[in-house]
């Protein structure tokens, strides 16, 4: 989107339900939700998977439920992932800072179980959310920010396709030191492309009888030129 003589105000990111292929998503409601999403995460035996969460650790799901209520009240949207086979609650990722005016808005506070890590389910819960901020809302830049020392939410953020645009140095005090901040992003006229690798990656044909890759996301994205 390069001519923007009339561009408009998008809406803000308000709860949605989205279903793909192997995940679902849907707003995260503390009664339905909250002890299912705690136990997933690993309770209170680990706090490992929220390490770069801005607070924490957490000995109970009710110390993080009383964090998400606050995250909310602040303007977050709270997703909750299945898996569609099963049903089963597996993480969470939110759509945080929304900017309307300008069309920007991040996606943060992201947390996957081991259930869905190196799965189909997390790969297309990021296409199905990144799917909705530029083609429902129609916004221009999708944010990803992660502490400099999360080295896996870096691997993860460029596997999906996001640009590495820079550090920003004690961009936060986290926890009582200071959070160097790395961030990356998507806009708008880099996601037709992106899409189209994402659902190349996602489709049956891409797994084999026992559900492993055939061809990286990377490697899709390379012979088409997407990045």
């Amino acid at each position: 989107m390069s001519d923007l003589s009339n561009w408009q105000a998008r809406p803000a990111p308000a709860p949605v339900a989205l279903t793909g292929r192997y995940a679902m998503i849907e707003p995260y409601r503390c009664g339905v939700h909250l002890n299912a999403l705690w136990d997933a995460l690993g309770g209170s035996a680990s706090n490992e998977l929220l390490r770069y969460f801005p607070n924490g650790p957490y000995e109970n799901a009710d110390q993080m439920g009383e964090w998400i209520v606050g995250f909310q009240k602040g303007g977050a949207v709270v997703n909750v992932i299945r898996g569609r086979r099963t049903g089963n609650i597996l993480g969470m990722a939110s759509y945080m800072r929304p900017d309307p005016a300008n069309g920007v808005v991040e996606v943060g506070s992201v947390a996957h179980s081991p259930l869905m890590q190196r799965s189909p389910i997390s790969t297309e819960v990021h296409y199905l959310l990144a799917r909705h901020v530029f083609e429902d809302l129609g916004y221009r830049r999708y944010e990803w920010k992660c502490h400099n020392e999360n080295a896996a939410s870096k691997r993860t953020a460029e596997r999906l396709g996001f640009t590495f645009e820079g550090i920003f140095r004690q961009h936060l005090v986290s926890k009582g030191a200071n959070r160097d901040t790395a961030w990356y992003s998507i806009i708008d006229g880099e996601w037709p492309s992106l899409k189209t690798a994402f659902e190349d990656w996602l489709a049956p044909a891409n797994f084999d009888a026992e559900g492993r890759q055939i061809e990286r996301l990377e490697a899709i994205r390379a012979s088409q030129g997407a990045g």
